[in-house]
């Protein structure tokens, strides 16, 4: 079973900068997609972005397109979101997910994924 393990969260004021990185328990696994999705407390769970791990084609939820960037490290089996311009709005437990097999416009959906971390908490204060 491979496990994901998120990293790099924390507090920081509005405006601010985070960087999150995502690693897999299996040094050999790859998936064919890894995502990232956040929960705020009372709130739905959300999609943020996601990432092809062959073509590294990208994409973004509504709300953090032009400040979050996804990326991914082939030798490290880790994905990163960059997370620039904060706003308390963004606070949550962010998560990461990877996908196994590509399941046809699921890649923004949780249930295209099947590997999840615990969740990194980040919180942005104004």
């Amino acid at each position: 079973q491979v496990q994901l393990r998120e990293s790099g969260g924390g507090s920081v004021q509005a405006g601010g900068s985070l960087r999150l990185s995502c690693v897999a328990s299996e040094r050999t696994f790859t998936g064919v997609a890894w995502a990232w999705f956040r929960q705020a407390q009372g709130k739905q769970r959300e999609f943020v972005a996601a990432i092809t791990w062959g073509s590294a084609y990208t994409y973004y939820g509504e709300r953090v397109k032009g400040r979050f960037t996804i990326s991914r490290a082939s030798a490290k089996n880790a994905v990163y979101l960059q997370m620039n311009s904060l706003e308390p709005e963004d606070a949550a437990v962010y998560y990461c997910a990877a996908a196994e097999v590509f399941r046809t416009g699921r890649i923004q959906k949780d249930a295209g994924y099947d590997y999840w971390g615990q969740g990194t908490q980040v919180t942005v204060f104004s």
